[in-house]
Parts: C-alpha cells; structure tokens; sequence
C-alpha cells in the first residue's frame, strides 16, 4: 500500500469517527493534512495510528492508549474543544 492510499484510509476513518462522535475535523486544511500525514507515517512505520503529537515508548500497554484516537482525546476534546493533536474539535 503506498503511503498516499495509508492517508486516504487515515482520513476516511477520521471523517466516519467524527461523525459518529459528533466532532468536527480541523477547518484548516493545512493542519489536517499535517495529521494526517503524521498518523499515515505512524502507521506505515508502527503499523499503527499513533497519534503524531505523543512519543511512542515500545511498551504495548502504554502505547495502546496513543493509537487514535487516543484515550485522552475525548477529555481534551470538552476541556480544550479540540485534541491535543488538532484532529478532532467540539462541535459548535
């Protein structure tokens, strides 16, 4: 799979998970294709999603809780009204 068909399916899963949650993406463009292109990395390299905005350790428990979306994301999302790393934002 090239890394441009990766991005594609990273995309279409963020587009599917926004919906369901009730998120909006990034409305920048440019930002959302910046993670988008960082998860489509972590998942070529890791074979996972890892969110591009944390450190991924190489101890499977801990990592587990930084492939996106993230188990911190819905926290920061009603505190911060977007994840930390700009995926996903509050609906207004």
């Amino acid at each position: 799979m090239t890394f441009e068909e990766i991005k594609d399916k990273v995309r279409q899963y963020a587009e599917r998970y926004a919906l369901k949650m009730g998120y909006r993406l990034n409305p920048n463009p440019e930002e959302l294709d910046m993670v988008y292109s960082g998860l489509a990395k972590r998942r070529e390299q890791y074979g996972a999603q890892y969110c591009p905005c944390r450190i991924v350790l190489g101890d499977k428990t801990e990592d587990r809780k930084i492939i996106c979306p993230c188990v911190y994301h819905q926290e920061e999302i009603e505190n911060d009204g977007m994840c930390h790393c700009a995926l996903f934002f509050k609906a207004e």
